[in-house]
């Protein structure tokens, strides 16, 4: 099922970019969102953050998710690693495609949907990380929905480019 959000949707995102701290606003972006998302086929939703000094094996940090913990630290070589170092919105149709690097940590996930998000200089400060039992459960255009969301709660950056392409048209890499 597409996710589509509703103008109520909207709104309870565009009051996340009111808290100060970056972990509020994730904690209050999943929790607006996840209703939407877990009717759409999601399993899961969470954020992933940077650190950028700690080996690559350790530098992304679960942060906000619902309905349930997920693994961490994770390493540069899953589908949020790739999603980091790229900065495109990576589309998984199906997870056993990834092979050995994919990290499972719901053995009952079978799609996936990562999205990155910037600060206003173009670099990564972590990513958005969708989950599905379901294989092909997101689409390219479910990337540009959450996208959006990201945007209007200040999760990240608008109005700059990368890969030759404006923010609306952000790259999307399709697996």
């Amino acid at each position: 099922m597409p996710i589509a959000l509703a103008p109520s949707d909207l709104a309870r995102i565009a009051r996340c970019s009111a808290g100060t701290a970056i972990d509020e606003r994730c904690s209050a972006f999943v929790a607006a969102l996840w209703p939407t998302l877990s009717a759409a086929g999601a399993s899961w939703a969470g954020f992933y953050v940077d650190r950028p000094g700690a080996p690559d094996a350790e530098r992304l940090v679960l942060g906000a998710r619902e309905p349930k913990p997920a693994c961490s630290p994770i390493g540069l070589h899953g589908a949020c690693g790739r999603c980091l170092l790229s900065r495109s919105i990576l589309v998984v149709r199906d997870v056993a495609s990834l092979g050995a690097g994919y990290v499972a940590c719901d053995p009952r996930d079978r799609s996936e949907l990562v999205l990155p998000c910037l600060r206003a200089d173009g670099s990564a400060w972590g990513v958005f990380d969708l989950d599905s039992f379901d294989v092909g459960c997101f689409s390219e255009a479910d990337g540009r929905v959450l996208w959006t969301a990201l945007v209007t709660a200040g999760l990240t950056a608008a109005g700059i480019a990368w890969h030759g392409a404006a923010i609306g048209r952000v790259q999307t890499d399709v697996i």
